[in-house]
């Protein structure tokens, strides 16, 4: 009888990780996202101890110990991998161990007998309202010319300013999620929570002059489907991805700044930074960004001290 080898052994052998990933993405609510990140944990933690305890048949889950763990830590640290990477690994561990204990009876968590390492805490990057006032300026006049792009570019930018909401949530968006005369939009979060958002005076302008052109390239669209249902769509007419969005939003922020230190959620953390500053309340804003935890929204509150503190000793004649 032929011996059977390859990767459907090895599914056989350990098909927990499996069971595990269809628990985050079926029964926690996961986003698609956070599920791929925990597959890539546990594929290195499964290649490391391959190679560690000598060939995939040498060892079993529960035969993880302190010290195999710590090695895998220090493995990731030997590779180039951040202190922020090591922690979400060993953090992948712990949650996986708790999913093997309560399915499969296991009941020691070696991922609990290490400690992350301690990771700096990085204030996100934020414009200035001079920043913010630069970037619609030059999205306006890209939009101008009436070009499809640019005014779709237009209507993203003010609808993720505006909103705050993530880049999952905005490529996410269907037309029925938004609605025009109410002036609020619903985005989808992570667990799939929903959340109502309210849309501002220059989003809403700048949704209603996309629109038309909008159906214009649906119409346009080679297959004759025009059932896409995405706000946003690419130059062929199909739901514009994360990277499409990325791409754009990137594009005007190298535009305007030089600094390496904004990303795309940028404005995302400048949303929240610039409504602290204005005085608005803090569970308020923590509503509107979806954070399930206080303690996540509180940066912003330290990002709008450390812009005090600078405008300060920039201002005050013996600072």
């Amino acid at each position: 009888m032929k011996r059977k080898t390859g990767p459907k052994l090895e599914e056989e052998r350990r098909p927990e990780p499996k069971a595990f990933l269809a628990y985050l993405g079926h029964e926690r609510n996961d986003s698609p996202n956070t599920v791929k990140a925990y597959a890539r944990d546990l594929a290195a933690f499964e290649r490391f101890c391959d190679q560690y305890f000598g060939g995939a048949e040498a060892w079993t889950w529960q035969s993880i110990d302190r010290l195999a763990m710590r090695s895998f830590m220090g493995e990731m640290a030997r590779k180039g991998l951040t202190k922020r990477s090591v922690a979400r690994a060993v953090s992948t561990l712990r949650t996986f161990y708790r999913f093997l204990s309560q399915r499969y009876g296991i009941a020691e968590n070696p991922a609990t007998a290490v400690r992350s390492p301690k990771t700096e805490k990085r204030l996100p990057s934020v414009l200035d309202r001079t920043q913010v006032e630069d970037l619609f300026r030059m999205a306006e006049s890209c939009a101008s010319k009436n070009s499809f792009a640019g005014v779709r570019d237009l209507a993203m930018l003010e609808a993720f300013y505006a909103t705050g909401m993530r880049l999952s949530e905005l490529t996410g968006l269907n037309l029925a999620d938004v609605d025009l005369v109410s002036e609020h939009v619903k985005v989808r979060g992570k667990g799939r929570k929903e959340r109502l958002l309210p849309l501002g005076s220059h989003a809403l302008g700048a949704l209603r002059r996309y629109y038309p052109l909008r159906e214009r390239k649906l119409a346009a669209r080679r297959d004759g489907d025009r059932g896409e249902r995405a706000v946003f769509l690419s130059s062929r007419g199909t739901r514009l991805s994360p990277r499409g969005a990325q791409f754009v939003v990137r594009r005007f922020l190298a535009q305007i700044t030089a600094s390496t230190g904004l990303r795309v959620h940028s404005l995302r953390h400048s949303f929240a930074t610039h409504m602290l500053d204005a005085g608005a309340d803090l569970r308020a804003v923590q509503e509107l960004l979806g954070h399930a935890s206080l303690s996540t929204t509180q940066v912003y509150t330290h990002t709008s001290v450390e812009r005090l503190k600078k405008v300060y000793d920039q201002a005050h004649p013996r600072a």
